[in-house]
C-alpha cells in the first residue's frame, strides 16, 4: 500500500500550524493567562515554547520522519516490539484530548449559530449553564465530529492539506482584523496593560504554579505528546529541514496565540468583564455575553466564533488522524473503514464527556496535561537513549549547514535537560490526580474501559 504524502512543504507547515493553533490558543490560553497573572504567564509561556516546546516538537518529528509510521508502528520499527507500548501512550493521549476537545468544538459550533440570533446576549451565564453539558451538548459534539471525519476521510493531501491551507490563513486574517477593530474601543487600554505589563511580584510569589501551567500549555498548544506531529512528520520527505520547519511552526503558532490575546483581553476590558470570568467557560460567559453591548453585535459574534471554529477543527483533524494512521499502517485497514471506526470511538467517548461535567473537567485539565507530559517524556527519552546517533542524523537530514549546527545542543536537551524537567512536572501533577473527587475518578475509569474496548473492536473490524 502506497503511503500518503504532503503535496507541498507549505501544505505540511500550515497543517502542522493548524494542529498547533486550535483551542489551545483561543480557549485555553486566555483562561490560563487570566488565572496566572496575565503578562507573568505570557512571559513564562513564551520561554516554555522556546525551551521545551520547540525541542520537544523536533523530537517528535524526528521519530515520525525516520520511521514513516504512526506512533505505535514508529516505536516498533525503530526500537523493536517492546517499545510499541510507548506509541500506545500517544494513542491514549489522543483519545483523552479529542474526547473533551470535540465537546468544546460543539460549544463553539452552537455559539456560532446562536450569535446570528443573539440567543445568549441577555443572560450569558444562564445560557452557557443550560447548554454546556447534556443531550444537546452531545448532539453538537457529534456535528463537530462529523465535520472532522469528513476532512480526514478525504485523505492527507486532498482533505487535510487542502482544508488547512484555507483555514490557517483565514484564522490569521480574521483575527488580525478583529485585533485592529478592538484597539479602537474605549477602555481597551486596560487589557493591553494586563496582558503585556509584567507583575514581577506576582511572578516571584507564584513561580512554581505559573511554570507548571505554562509548560502544560506549551505542550498542549503545540500538539506534542499525543503523536499528532509524529504522524504528520511521517508524511514528509528527507529533503526537508526539520529544524527550519519546526521553528516556523512554533513561531506561527505562538504568534497566533499572542494575536488571540490582543483580541480577547482588550475586548474584555473594553466591556468591563474581569479576565477569567467563567473559568473554562470564560470564552462563552465573560466574552460572548458582552457582545450584546457592541455595534453589529451579531456580526461580531458570528465572525469571532467562526474563527474559533476553524481553529478547533484544524486541531481536531490532526488528533483524529493519529488513530486513523494507526489502523491503516498496522492493520491494513482502508482509510474509509479506519475513519468510520475512529469516528465511532470518539462519538462514544465524546458523548460520555458531554454528559459528565466531572469527567470533562478531569480530562480537560489534569489528565490532558499528565498524558501529554508523559507522552513527550517518553518520546524524548527514546530520541536520546534509544536512537542516539540516529536521532542526530535524522535531525541533520535535509538541513543546511547552519541548521545542522544545532543538532548537538538539541540532542543534549532532549536526552537530559528536558526529560528531567518533564519528569519533575509529571510527578508534581500526579499529586493533583490523587486529590481529585472520587466521582470524577470513577467516571474516568469507566471512560478508559470504554476507550480500550472501542479501540479493540475497531482494530478487529479493520483487520
Amino acid at each position: 500500500m502506497t503511503r500518503a504524502t504532503w503535496r507541498t512543504r507549505l501544505g505540511f507547515v500550515l497543517a502542522a500550524v493548524g494542529s498547533a493553533v486550535g483551542l489551545g490558543n483561543i480557549w485555553r490560553f486566555p483562561w490560563l493567562t487570566a488565572t496566572n497573572g496575565g503578562a507573568a504567564f505570557l512571559l513564562v509561556y513564551v520561554l516554555a515554547i522556546v525551551l521545551v516546546g520547540v525541542p520537544g516538537l523536533l523530537g517528535e518529528m524526528v521519530i515520525g520522519r525516520r520511521s514513516r509510521r504512526n506512533p505505535v508502528g514508529a516505536f516498533g520499527e525503530l526500537g523493536g516490539r517492546r517499545w510499541r507500548a510507548l506509541g500506545g501512550v500517544a494513542l491514549f493521549a489522543s483519545v483523552v484530548v479529542l474526547s473533551f476537545y470535540s465537546v468544546v468544538g460543539g460549544w463553539i459550533l452552537r455559539y456560532t449559530v446562536a450569535s446570528a440570533t443573539g440567543a445568549y446576549f441577555e443572560a450569558p451565564q444562564a445560557y452557557f449553564a443550560a447548554i454546556d453539558f447534556g443531550v444537546a451538548a452531545a448532539g453538537f459534539h457529534a456535528l463537530f465530529l462529523l465535520a472532522t471525519v469528513a476532512v480526514v476521510y478525504a485523505g492527507v493531501d486532498r482533505g487535510i492539506e487542502r482544508a488547512t491551507t484555507v483555514m490557517v490563513p483565514g484564522i490569521v486574517v480574521l483575527f488580525g482584523a478583529l485585533a485592529v477593530w478592538v484597539a479602537t474601543l474605549p477602555g481597551s487600554a486596560g487589557g493591553y496593560e494586563f496582558y503585556l505589563s509584567l507583575d514581577t511580584a506576582y511572578l516571584r510569589a507564584n513561580l512554581f504554579d505559573v511554570v507548571v501551567a505554562a509548560a502544560g500549555q506549551a505542550l498542549f498548544t503545540l500538539s506534542v505528546g499525543a503523536g499528532a506531529m509524529l504522524t504528520y512528520a511521517s508524511y514528509i520527505g528527507e529533503d526537508r529541514s526539520l529544524a527550519a520547519d519546526g521553528t516556523v511552526i512554533a513561531v506561527l503558532n505562538t504568534g497566533i496565540g499572542v494575536l488571540a490575546g490582543l483580541v480577547i483581553f482588550p475586548l474584555l476590558f473594553a466591556l468591563s468583564v474581569p479576565p477569567g470570568t467563567g473559568g473554562p467557560g470564560a470564552l462563552f460567559v465573560g466574552l460572548a455575553g458582552a457582545f450584546a453591548g457592541l455595534p453589529y453585535s451579531r456580526v461580531v459574534g458570528v465572525v469571532f466564533f467562526g474563527v474559533v471554529l476553524l481553529a478547533a477543527l484544524s486541531s481536531a483533524i490532526s488528533i483524529f488522524e493519529v488513530l486513523v494512521a494507526y489502523l491503516v499502517d498496522e492493520h491494513g485497514t482502508t482509510r474509509t473503514r479506519a475513519t468510520g471506526g475512529v469516528g465511532g470511538l470518539f462519538l462514544i467517548t465524546g458523548t460520555v464527556a458531554a454528559l459528565s461535567p466531572s469527567l470533562f473537567t478531569l480530562l480537560a485539565d489534569t489528565v490532558a496535561n499528565l498524558v501529554l507530559t508523559a507522552g513527550l517524556l517518553g518520546f524524548l527519552l527514546f530520541d536520546g537513549w534509544v536512537l542516539g546517533r540516529v536521532a542526530i542524523e535524522e535531525y541533520r537530514s535535509g538541513a543546511g549547514p547552519v541548521a545542522s549546527l544545532g543538532a548537538r545542543p538539541w540532542y543534549y536537551a532532549v536526552a537530559v535537560v528536558l526529560p528531567l524537567f518533564l519528569a519533575f512536572t509529571l510527578v508534581s501533577g500526579l499529586g493533583t490526580v490523587v486529590g481529585v473527587a472520587v466521582t470524577a475518578t470513577q467516571a474516568a475509569a469507566v471512560a478508559v474501559v470504554g476507550v480500550v474496548s472501542a479501540i479493540a473492536v475497531a482494530v478487529r473490524r479493520g483487520g
